[in-house]
């Protein structure tokens, strides 16, 4: 039995009691997005601390930044996008992901009404610059593909961190980008002034297999493998809190997302934050599994532009796991 499959075997008292890493440092790209709610929500609501956690959550301009904080040992677990987990594996670098948080991307390519009133279409954004969350996020990927649909390589453009909240606001509005890929609530507000033209749009589940064409695994808690097999009952605690977390947005309504998240996430415009919330709520996970299907999408998505992933074997098995949410889908009702 695997030290993934013994975790799972083990009761909820057991797992408390044997914890090997209680101290946790989690990295985030972009805390104040929906795309991580799940992980505030399981913050805020002290689900980590019940589960016998002490977690730290540092957050980062953009899910790239935040990987690499894992990689540079200091944070033990991210909550990003799936995908990255495909990468480093064709780099040799072997990390699970083992908690889904949205079961869409949520992100959405719009250009500028401000610098491009006369788009027509994609080959317009050939020498254009996009802001994306940081170089290497899962926004950058997204664009990526959206403009290889187009004939265009992620050469033809230029792209610009600008993060995830206010800085990416004011990128567009002062016209320091010509389209950008990014989440909501930065989204809908920058739609809400009518400085956007939407050209792909993830944050809905029929949207998403529009884009994709097949489900899309999106933010998820992934870790490096050594990790969930030298500590499989920190992971499981991980797991539950985050199934709990999920499991309350199912039921919550648009006032007690509110009262929960702090005041910052709201950019200052509680309404348009709420309204964006509609839009993205079936994006989240359910449950927290991560689908067959969804990991096959993403690999084919990251296939379609990354001609050095194209040639090499990936075993996708190795970059997911669904044992340990399950074992918390069996405690957490």
């Amino acid at each position: 039995m695997t030290a993934v499959s013994a975790a799972a075997a083990l009761p909820a008292s057991a797992l408390a009691q044997g914890i090997e890493k209680k101290k946790v440092t989690i990295a985030v790209g972009g805390k104040n997005l929906f795309y991580y709610l799940p992980l505030t929500i399981a913050e805020q609501l002290g689900y980590f601390k019940e589960e016998g956690l002490d977690v730290e959550i540092v957050d980062f301009a953009g899910g790239s930044a935040a990987l690499r904080a894992v990689v540079g040992g200091s944070a033990d677990v991210v909550s990003g996008a799936y995908e990255h987990t495909i990468n480093l594996q064709s780099k040799g670098q072997m990390f699970t992901a083992f908690a889904l948080q949205g079961r869409a991307p949520q992100i959405v390519l719009a250009v500028s009404t401000k610098t491009m009133p006369d788009y027509k279409g994609l080959a317009d954004l050939k020498g254009k610059k996009i802001g994306v969350t940081a170089p290497g996020s899962s926004t950058n990927m997204m664009a990526n593909f959206v403009l290889a649909k187009g004939g265009l390589k992620p050469t033809d453009v230029s792209f610009i961190g600008v993060g995830a909240g206010k800085g990416a606001i004011s990128a567009v509005q002062s016209g320091q980008v010509d389209a950008i890929a990014n989440l909501d609530p930065v989204i809908s507000m920058l739609d809400a002034q009518g400085l956007l033209k939407i050209v792909s749009d993830t944050r809905t589940l029929k949207d998403t297999e529009a884009v994709f064409g097949g489900p899309m695994p999106a933010g998820c808690l992934y870790a490096p493998s050594a990790f969930l097999q030298g500590n499989p009952n920190t992971a499981q605690a991980l797991a539950t809190a985050m199934v709990r977390a999920l499991k309350w947005l199912q039921q919550a309504g648009p006032s007690d997302i509110v009262k929960t998240v702090p005041e910052s996430f709201l950019l200052g415009d509680r309404a348009l934050y709420l309204a964006a919330w509609t839009k993205v709520r079936e994006a989240i996970s359910p449950d927290g599994l991560i689908p067959e299907a969804g990991a096959r999408t993403a690999l084919r998505t990251l296939q379609a532009f990354d001609k050095e992933l194209a040639g090499k074997q990936i075993d996708l098995s190795k970059t997911y796991t669904n044992e340990f949410v399950r074992k918390a889908l069996a405690r957490v009702k």
